[in-house]
């Protein structure tokens, strides 16, 4: 028997054109699943997908549009026949700067992305999931939205939003075979770190007790038990990969 096996699951990872999302699809695939790269950047979800190889699929998709969501989720039914694993994993750093320098243009796209993302994706995938008795969804939060971080007001607002609307989500369907989880990591080695000051980045890893960034293998690993069989009686938590930065 092979632990955390998604033999012959179908999942869909969202932004994983890249970085954590990318290497979350790359585990899935390894472990057996089909998986689809879900991401805003149709190329670069085409590259992922065709690197892996096999049956995995890229899946244009924008994540603020209720509607481009309601389709992508109906796309990957109607041709693979089933959605075991939605991880919503997308996300913007959004801009660095102290309240009174951000604008209602960057509040409004940092929670139309982060927050209003995760919840159209959550509403459009836990249908099939319910009809089936069976489902993984797990949401990438961030230490930021339990700690809060300076001059990241939006970033640190919406990723305490993912944690809480996981834990409510979480309680609605723990009867139905679904478990929804989600994971907080802190500062991890990927191209989201363009968007921060170098001052933003150096704050954070010097609250990391281990002293480096995470990389986003590592958080895959914790990904791939929140999204198989195994996870059976979790959901509703918070997992950290934090590097030892919350212990809470």
């Amino acid at each position: 028997m092979s632990y955390f096996d998604i033999s012959g699951q179908v999942a869909v990872v969202t932004g994983a054109a890249t970085g954590i999302g990318e290497a979350i699809a790359a585990r899935f695939a390894k472990a057996g699943a089909t998986v689809g790269i879900a991401d805003i950047d149709a190329d670069g979800a085409r590259a992922v997908a065709a690197a892996l190889g096999g049956p995995h699929f890229a899946l244009p998709i924008d994540i603020t549009s209720s509607s481009d969501v309601e389709r992508a989720v109906n796309q990957v039914v109607a041709e693979h026949g089933r959605l075991d694993i939605w991880v919503n994993n997308a996300g913007i750093g959004g801009k660095a700067a102290p309240i009174n320098q951000q604008t209602d243009e960057d509040w409004a796209r940092i929670l139309a992305i982060n927050l209003s993302g995760v919840f159209y994706c959550c509403r459009a995938a836990v249908p099939h999931m319910l009809a089936r008795k069976y489902g993984r969804i797990v949401n990438i939060a961030s230490i930021a939205g339990k700690e809060g971080n300076p001059n990241m007001t939006g970033y640190s607002a919406t990723k305490a939003g993912v944690i809480a609307l996981t834990k409510s989500l979480a309680k609605e369907v723990a009867k139905d075979g679904i478990c929804v989880n989600s994971v907080s990591p802190a500062v991890v080695r990927t191209k989201i770190l363009e968007q921060l000051t170098g001052e933003q980045i150096s704050y954070m890893t010097a609250r990391i007790p281990m002293g480096r960034t995470g990389q986003p293998e590592e958080i895959a690993a914790v990904v791939h038990f929140l999204s198989s069989p195994d996870c059976s009686f979790v959901t509703g938590q918070c997992y950290d990969a934090s590097g030892g930065r919350a212990t809470y």
